[in-house]
């Protein structure tokens, strides 16, 4: 699913952080977004998500597209990881085999009868990515997602993400990490800095290099 935003201006809190902000992604691409700490990377996330009003601007895909994977990992502590996983498919009416589907994507068979709280940190943030498999939504934002994960479920995290542009899903990923993605650009999100924005070319996005 193919998704725009038109001249957006966000805030956090009450101050304005980024002016103007405009792309596309494509449908079967991943848009990845590159600047310092405080740049306005989740800020951008979040007003897509539906989670932050924007002040101006628009986006063309509703947030019931959305799926959204911040920095926390939104996983009930009490519950195990088989039953947080059934919670949120019921909660998006995805059922069961999308359940069974996203245990597989993040190799959590092992861990499905373990308490959300006795998980390691890698093993909560595998838990909480394989929630985005089960929306079934087709637009994908996230914020840091492989922090606490080691190479290999880094990389298998990449698979999910490759595995959801082969089915016509777009993603747009807030990280530092090169995920070896197919069809991916980069967008410097400091190019829309309400102030202090250093000189820089008009078009701020660049070709990854594999």
């Amino acid at each position: 699913m193919e998704f725009e935003a038109q001249s957006l201006t966000c805030r956090r809190g009450e101050a304005i952080v980024l002016r103007d902000v405009s792309f596309r992604v494509r449908a079967g691409e991943a848009l990845i977004l590159r600047g310092p700490n405080g740049s306005g990377k989740t800020t951008l996330l979040r007003t897509l998500a539906g989670l932050t009003p924007a002040v101006a601007g628009k986006v063309t895909a509703p947030t019931e597209a959305m799926a959204y994977g911040a920095h926390a990992d939104g996983l009930k502590a009490q519950l195990t990881v088989a039953e947080n996983l059934a919670f949120w498919a019921a909660a998006f009416g995805t059922g069961p085999a999308a359940a069974a589907r996203a245990e597989a994507a993040f190799d959590l068979a092992p861990l499905r009868n373990r308490r959300a709280a006795d998980l390691s940190a890698g093993q909560k943030r595998r838990a909480a990515l394989a929630r985005l498999v089960l929306t079934d939504r087709p637009i994908w934002l996230l914020d840091e997602p492989t922090v606490s994960l080691d190479a290999e479920n880094t990389a298998r995290f990449a698979a999910a993400v490759q595995a959801h542009l082969a089915s016509g899903g777009a993603a747009l990923i807030a990280t530092h990490i090169d995920l070896g993605l197919p069809e991916t650009r980069l967008l410097d999100i400091s190019t829309f800095a309400a102030r202090g924005t250093p000189d820089r070319a008009a078009d701020p996005f660049a070709e990854a290099v594999e």
